[in-house]
């Protein structure tokens, strides 16, 4: 029987029978199980035998210890994109959700983290968000302060209120109205852009014949660049508590592998980066990730944006059997709410 041969109903509706009843239970599931579940006129042998099928094709395995049977990350992937029947979110969730996503007496990175932790509520697994890079917001202005000495307060604010400060020494005293000069310029040349199109705007104009013979420009353009952050965005997670009471995670060594990967934090930033790189919700099932610490795990996530420009991603992560019917429209939710959180009229 070919592996990739698509799936006439009948095979449809078993494997979804058998993917919601492993999802329900976490246990292996046998042919008299579905049989019970479906109700209808198909025997437990005749079940048995798409179930035999169904392996042989590469939708289910067979676990050592059990005459059962349980979804592969295969299954999984058919089911989402194709036999799943996304839910609706409901009001009370809806609610705690809005309650979460304001500003209110917060800052953005609290907000976010506040974010993080209803999502680990609601869904009972892991929330995570990742914040917006810095250089992914849109700058506002940027301004100078003279301090003691040769040492400049350099102010760098976006869009969205956050703020970049940094102290830098030029070579030789500047007066006040020259660092507003500074100041004025460049808050005309930059309006409109991203910080990271600031940071190529700057290194242009640095390269121009212009700003060799214009000593104050060269200047401005300096400290401008000196201040402007690498692209690094904050990820908050919540909830890892909740991994550890899954009957699947109760092996130490597992559970130290998946930890190590959440507080490092370097790898998830890079599969949340191929988030940002699809906007809309994502669904990542085990091994998809091309994380080995992820097998056995799912990650769902939506990107989160202002107008045109996407900052950043919140997200679910859980089991491979977690309920995507459930979390997809919650993680779908949340991120419309934190895109109204952030948007700046």
């Amino acid at each position: 029987m070919r592996t990739d041969a698509p799936l006439n109903f009948r095979y449809q509706d078993i494997l979804t029978s058998i993917v919601r009843a492993y999802i329900d239970t976490g246990e292996p599931v046998g042919s008299r199980t579905i049989s019970k579940r479906r109700r209808d006129t198909l025997s437990p042998a005749s079940i048995r035998n798409v179930m035999a099928d169904l392996e042989e094709m590469g939708y289910l395995c067979s676990p050592h210890t059990s005459a059962g049977r349980v979804p592969t990350e295969k299954a999984y992937r058919l089911y989402v994109d194709s036999l799943l029947a996304v839910g609706s979110i409901g009001r009370g969730e809806r609610d705690e959700i809005r309650r979460h996503c304001r500003l209110t007496g917060k800052d953005v990175g609290a907000a976010l983290r506040e974010v993080s932790a209803v999502l680990s509520s609601i869904s009972h697994y892991m929330g995570i968000v990742a914040a917006p890079s810095f250089t992914a917001s849109i700058f506002r202005h940027i301004e100078f302060v003279r301090l003691s000495g040769r040492r400049i307060l350099v102010i760098l604010v976006s869009q969205n209120g956050t703020v970049q400060n940094k102290i830098v020494e030029v070579d030789e005293e500047l007066a006040s109205e020259e660092l507003v000069r500074m100041a004025n310029y460049l808050n005309g040349l930059l309006q409109g852009l991203t910080i990271a199109q600031v940071k190529n705007r700057i290194l242009e104009e640095m390269r121009s014949d212009k700003s060799k013979y214009d000593i104050m420009l060269s200047t401005a353009l300096k400290l401008s660049q000196q201040t402007i952050p690498d692209n690094v965005a904050e990820l908050f997670i919540e909830g890892q508590a909740n991994i550890l009471e899954l009957p699947e995670f109760a092996d130490v060594t597992r559970m130290k592998d998946i930890f190590r990967t959440f507080e490092q934090k370097g790898q998830l930033l890079e599969l949340l980066d191929r988030s940002l790189a699809a906007p809309g919700v994502n669904i990542f099932i085990g091994t998809e990730s091309h994380l080995n610490s992820m097998a056995g795990m799912s990650m769902i996530t939506s990107t989160y944006a202002t107008g045109k420009n996407t900052l950043g991603v919140v997200g679910v992560v859980g089991p491979t059997r977690m309920g995507y019917s459930k979390v997809i429209p919650i993680v779908d939710y949340t991120a419309r709410m934190v895109s109204r959180l952030l948007d700046v009229e």
